[in-house]
């Protein structure tokens, strides 16, 4: 079940609301706890138990650490809750692709073990694994209660996709919130928000990005394929920013503040800022539980190139077992390195415009070697941007492609730069003395949004979220 579907808007969620409100407060976890087992149990029944281990795990050996802090005992502990997190996220989510590539190096034929996998395990397996990091270290109080630990764990609003949550951030939210009506409202605004960008934005794009990426060599041009990658990049910016907004809204109407996941990526001046903007959550958790123990940048520059290396290849692995993740991590690595060593002092004085016009080719490229499975495929796209394999500059495909989508991509392009918000903040305030004029007029504009988006998801059965198989 995702957020962006019907059954979630008019059933799940509801019903949730309901049991969970009129519910006393002492049991508010334990509902959401269970009604976040159902809401995985939707699309995944057998690795609810997956998950429900991995709770247990982590709450045991959070036990422990707490128990024998400043012995051995703690420090063994803590390792035991890292290998065993990490082997079950290795065993469900590369296994397969270990296999293939020991018999592809080596003419075997090893079965494979074929198995599915699990959603969302990359998300909340860090969850885990970063609770008990954290009371190791004293960041976080170990938790008692093993029902709040597992709503902690399984808080369907962040299960699927993020953001990230550390166990500190909402730690004491956990057992003293305050759900409020102001909360809530705010929630209701930034979930439909979240929709409208997932359904009416990602969704629309998405489809000519499918249409371009199907095209034969002989249907391909330059043009097309700059259109069709830009469609892709802002495909699974609004989508995943998208589900993001609806993550941190869901929470805001419980009584839970997450952080931020998107701070408009694509207005960057730099490789290095678009990593500062772009999934803040998992940037975040890689520089607290790797960069930094590794030391960071406080032990001289080639250390720091190792660390920013070593950072980005598990970055790279983390998003999904194939060789274009680890591909696309060992790009990004060499263009942080190149810009930590040499470039950034220089794009910090260029006019904004080149810095920016550098930093999206970039990330389009990027984008290429991320979109595509196959390393081949990825390569023949990637010649086709600049005129390889005979491919013309323009077709009739292209310029109709163009001027079909044109108002959408002004949209896109809008929508995703921080324009919009400052406008609607200039209303809100030129409104301040019209309580009800301006309170009338947001609800308004949110209400439409909500209905033009279920109106889209009535009519459509085109609705991916690219997130959902990490």
């Amino acid at each position: 079940m995702v957020f962006s579907s019907l059954n979630f808007l008019f059933i799940f969620f509801p019903l949730v609301l309901l049991v969970y409100f009129i519910a006393p407060r002492k049991l508010r976890n334990l509902i959401l706890f269970l009604f976040s087992l159902v809401f995985y149990a939707w699309g995944e029944p057998i690795y609810v138990s997956l998950m429900l281990f991995s709770t247990v795990v982590d709450y045991v050996h959070g036990r422990l650490v707490d128990k024998y802090r400043g012995n051995k005992a703690a420090k063994a502990a803590l390792i035991s809750s890292v290998v065993i997190n990490l082997a079950l996220l290795g065993v469900f989510k590369y296994s397969d692709f270990v296999v293939a590539s020991i018999n592809g190096a080596f003419g075997l034929t090893i079965p494979q073990p074929n198995l599915p996998l699990p959603i969302g395990i990359s998300f909340y397996t860090f969850q885990t694994m970063s609770y008990t990091i954290d009371v190791y270290r004293g960041d976080a109080k170990m938790q008692k209660n093993i029902i709040s630990f597992g709503t902690y764990v399984a808080l369907f609003p962040q299960l699927i996709a993020g953001p990230i949550v550390r166990f500190q951030t909402v730690a004491e939210q956990l057992n003293e919130r305050r759900e409020t009506p102001d909360m809530f409202s705010e929630g209701i605004r930034r979930f439909i928000a979240g929709l409208g960008k997932k359904v009416l934005l990602a969704n629309n794009i998405g489809m000519l990005w499918t249409q371009i990426s199907a095209l034969a060599p002989g249907d391909m041009s330059v043009l097309g394929a700059w259109l069709g990658i830009v469609a892709f990049a802002f495909q699974i910016y609004f989508d995943f920013s998208g589900y993001s907004d609806m993550a941190i809204g869901l929470g805001k109407m419980f009584g839970f503040t997450f952080l931020e996941n998107f701070d408009y990526p694509y207005i960057s001046k730099s490789i290095t800022e678009f990593w500062r903007r772009w999934h803040i959550s998992l940037g975040t958790w890689f520089r607290e539980y790797v960069y930094i123990p590794l030391g960071g940048n406080r032990h001289g520059l080639g250390k720091q190139l190792r660390n920013i290396a070593i950072v980005w290849i598990l970055t790279g692995i983390w998003h999904g077992a194939s060789w274009n993740f680890a591909v696309w991590g060992v790009y990004y690595c060499i263009l942080l390195i190149f810009e930590k060593v040499f470039l950034l002092k220089y794009l910090e004085k260029m006019p904004a415009v080149i810095s920016r016009i550098y930093t999206l080719l970039c990330v389009l490229i990027g984008w290429v070697i991320f979109a595509f499975d196959d390393l081949g495929a990825g390569l023949r796209y990637t010649s086709y941007l600049f005129g390889g394999s005979g491919v013309p500059f323009v077709n009739d495909r292209a310029l109709f492609a163009l001027t079909s989508n044109m108002i959408m991509l002004i949209l896109l392009v809008i929508g995703s730069t921080p324009l919009p918000h400052r406008l609607s903040q200039r209303f809100l305030a030129a409104a301040q003395d019209k309580t009800f004029t301006r309170a009338a007029l947001s609800n308004v504009v949110i209400v439409f949004i909500f209905l033009i988006s279920v109106a889209y998801l009535v009519d459509s059965t085109y609705n991916p979220f690219l997130y959902f198989r990490f």
